[in-house]
């Protein structure tokens, strides 16, 4: 019989079935979910279960994250896609590219001060005066010592 030769195919998933598939540990996906970018629930045995797509939510946080894109970024988002839907490839297409402009402008600042950083290292004075790294105006004191641009 054909149906004896098909598995049914089950719509949730368990945490260690989710980290397994995803590739990710049990504790960044109890992470995630702290942090609002994904969602399971508690079986009648107390047990936390995901549905399926949340295997392309987690990928889609796992190429955002390796571009650099911030957890928050990422979380604001997410929670844009109406009832935490899965990422649709339009979906994609649009927060990609938004992502990309914003990458775009983080490289032009890290640029700008790997040219610039060659002639503090020489002196390690950090000058207020000389310095191209400067802080006109000692504006950011207020944020207490140590490297604030960084």
């Amino acid at each position: 019989m054909a149906s004896q030769g098909k598995r049914r195919i089950r719509r949730e998933l368990s945490v260690g079935e989710v980290a397994s598939r995803s590739g990710v540990a049990i504790s960044t996906l109890h992470f995630y979910e702290a942090k609002g970018l994904i969602r399971s629930w508690r079986n009648q045995a107390n047990h936390r279960r995901y549905c399926r797509d949340v295997l392309r939510r987690i990928a889609v946080i796992k190429v955002a994250q390796r571009a650099g894109i911030p957890l928050g970024t990422i979380r604001e988002a997410l929670a844009q896609l109406p009832d935490q839907r899965t990422p649709t490839a339009e979906d994609w297409q649009r927060l990609s590219a938004q992502w990309k402009e914003e990458l775009d402008a983080r490289i032009t600042k890290l640029t700008e001060l790997r040219d610039q950083l060659g002639g503090c290292i020489g002196c390690g004075c950090l000058s207020m005066e000389d310095c191209p790294l400067r802080n006109p105006w000692d504006e950011l004191s207020e944020r207490g010592s140590g490297p604030q641009l960084l």
